[in-house]
């Protein structure tokens, strides 16, 4: 993998986008995982202005911490990188005691951190109004478009991805040419969603490094029945996942009216 190639091809085009949509620089949520620090970095890397947004909410203080390193190393780095702190649990705390409510302790708890998401959302783009700029996913291509491991209209409410095509291993590799903090390149990767320790494997039932070889295999044709044992498991949990998350990547359904009825 040529990783510098890769980070100043991303780097130009981030750059080229934002001249072109008369934008000044960019925004991006900062969790303290590696597809956020490299996103973060790759848009430091333009030049432009850069703004790091952390949002916590009830947030694991590992998560914290290294979202906090990131940033400080960013700005000792980059003069065009600024950052913002802004703590959500009293909004979130808000929002929950306003809408209904379900006995369904799942139910509940897949659904508050759905919204977790969606109002780190809003807030980039509260902050991307103020600066005039684009936010920036952070999804990689595993998640955007293999598992769909992301929520609609929340981590997936963005304005351009520059990470997209990037399967996680080749993010980590990126990660290590861009000097992203050791403390993120080690740690276990998680959305933070559940305001506990559980990491994406815990949640998807396979590491990413398993997920990117299944993904291959579909795109190579494969089917379940050409594995067995773990692999047919891991392929199993893939191509489900794929099938069940094809509503988040394909484009919104819309009923079309028959000419003649008009």
């Amino acid at each position: 993998m040529e990783t510098q190639k890769i980070a100043e091809h991303i780097s130009t085009w981030l750059k080229n986008y934002a001249n072109k949509a008369g934008v000044k620089g960019f925004v991006v949520g900062v969790s303290g995982g590696i597809d956020s620090a490299v996103t973060s970095t790759l848009c430091a890397s333009t030049g432009l202005p850069t703004v790091c947004v952390e949002m916590p909410i009830y947030q694991h203080p590992d998560q914290v911490s290294r979202a906090q390193e990131h940033i400080t190393q960013l700005k000792a780095r980059f003069t065009n990188v600024t950052d913002e702190r802004v703590d959500l649990t009293e909004s979130f705390n808000v929002f929950k005691s306003t809408v209904p409510t379900t006995k369904n302790e799942a139910v509940l708890n897949l659904t508050l951190a759905n919204t977790r998401a969606r109002l780190r959302m809003t807030t980039l783009y509260y902050i991307a109004g103020l600066h005039s700029s684009l936010v920036a996913g952070t999804g990689n291509k595993v998640e955007d478009f293999g598992v769909g491991f992301y929520t609609k209209y929340g981590d997936g409410g963005v304005d351009v991805s520059p990470i997209a095509d990037l399967v996680k291993s080749e993010v980590f590799a990126l990660g290590v040419y861009l000097k992203v903090p050791a403390a993120i390149q080690n740690a276990a990767p998680t959305d933070g969603l559940f305001g506990d320790s559980r990491t994406d494997e815990d949640q998807l039932g396979a590491s990413y490094d398993e997920l990117e070889w299944a993904m291959k295999q579909q795109d190579a044709g494969k089917e379940a029945t050409d594995f067995t044992d773990r692999e047919k498991e891991v392929f199993t949990i893939y191509t489900k996942l794929n099938t069940a998350n094809q509503h988040k990547m394909e484009p919104i359904p819309v009923c079309e009216i028959p000419d003649d009825w008009r």
